[in-house]
């Protein structure tokens, strides 16, 4: 009976997508709490080098001693050379439900002196989540997109990264993370951008489709969700309600100004109460242009006249001049929106170093009624 109720279910859902008006599907705006994946890391070691590697490296060497001693050969560390190995840390990320045998990619970064990894092995080498456990054991040839080369002149040239390679599909999964996926009664779903009135909204949209009382908005962040037992019901059920189609709400009045490129972005709900502003620019030069004249000693001996050339005599001469630009005014009236904005500073041939200047001023005053963000 309970299979025969989703199914009707599932039919006046697909019914209601296919009407619904266009707006941003959940999936979009939100995702499941405990549904992520995990970072992995583990040191190793790259052999087949062409001469690129670390060289005499301390930690180079006491790798490729612990490799070989687990072959069962003895050698001692003054006996190795790193030129082709290199000491390497292996990244990977761990998606979620990935099961024992399936395989993922891992980055291979330089570690040590290596000058490429292009060409290299990596052998193998355990990847360990935060617990520090196994998750995963990687081993491959690495595809490195850099290129170094180096003349016998010490001169060089270096294309990319050549220090950094992949391993697609290098490594292979050997314990799955649990979720909480088919253990909890109910979903969370955690916004991407906290908003109360999307959190609502995204409730109120699921109630809508499913029933009332299916999806409770517990704070300005996340939905509470009650979702079937049945792990086949549930899996159809989440993937019908990433699907599920929202109206956001409209995010809060920001000015985002980027310092450092004097990139500054509007957003279209930003306002100004009444406001007049007088911009202009005041500029000062200082020019030195000092006088030098040549200073010579006459020396009398008998019949005899010396002139000896001494130190000139330099007399300073400074000019300062001060120039300001006509001041430009323009007014805000109460309320005005983003492209009237836009349209008065563009009007009066404002920088970006003067657009921010405005703002600022604006801010100070109580006139910009927007959050202003300096990154």
């Amino acid at each position: 009976m309970a299979h025969k109720l989703f199914h009707t279910l599932l039919i006046i859902v697909f019914a209601f997508f296919s009407t619904a008006v266009s707006a941003d599907r959940i999936k979009d705006l939100a995702s499941l709490a405990g549904v992520r994946a995990n970072q992995l890391v583990g040191y190793g070691l790259v052999v087949g080098l062409s001469g690129t590697g670390d060289k005499n490296l301390g930690i180079t060497l006491q790798s490729m001693q612990a490799m070989l001693s687990r072959f069962g050969m003895s050698t001692d560390v003054a006996g190795l050379n790193g030129s082709n190995a290199a000491a390497v840390m292996v990244t990977a990320e761990l998606g979620p439900f990935l099961k024992p045998g399936q395989t993922l990619d891992v980055t291979v970064s330089a570690l040590g002196a290596a000058e490429s990894l292009r060409g290299g092995t990596l052998l193998m080498t355990p990847l360990l989540g935060a617990d520090g456990l196994t998750y995963a054991i990687a081993q491959g040839n690495l595809a490195v997109g850099g290129l170094g080369v180096q003349g016998e002149d010490d001169s060089s040239l270096t294309i990319n990264i050549p220090t950094v390679g992949r391993v697609p599909q290098g490594a292979t999964v050997e314990k799955m993370v649990e979720t909480p996926f088919l253990e909890n009664e109910f979903l969370i779903l955690n916004l991407h951008r906290s908003d109360f009135s999307t959190a609502a909204a995204v409730a109120e949209a699921i109630d809508t489709i499913f029933g009332d009382g299916i999806a409770v908005a517990i704070d300005g962040s996340s939905i509470r969700v009650r979702a079937p037992v049945d792990p086949s019901q549930r899996v159809a059920f989440v993937g019908l309600l990433e699907s599920v189609e929202v109206e956001p709400a409209a995010p809060p009045a920001q000015v985002i100004v980027n310092s450092r490129t004097g990139t500054i972005i509007i957003n279209g709900n930003v306002r100004v109460t009444p406001a007049a502003i007088t911009h202009g620019s005041l500029t000062v030069r200082v020019t030195e242009d000092p006088k030098t004249e040549a200073q010579n000693t006459v020396v009398a001996d008998g019949d005899n006249v010396i002139v000896a050339p001494t130190d000139p005599l330099v007399t300073p001469d400074t000019e300062i001049t001060a120039e300001e630009e006509t001041a430009k005014a323009f007014m805000f009236d109460p309320g005005v929106n983003l492209t009237d904005i836009v349209d008065a500073i563009n009007a009066v041939g404002a920088t970006p170093s003067d657009l921010v200047a405005i703002l600022e001023a604006l801010k100070v005053s109580g006139a910009l009624r927007a959050q202003l963000i300096i990154i």
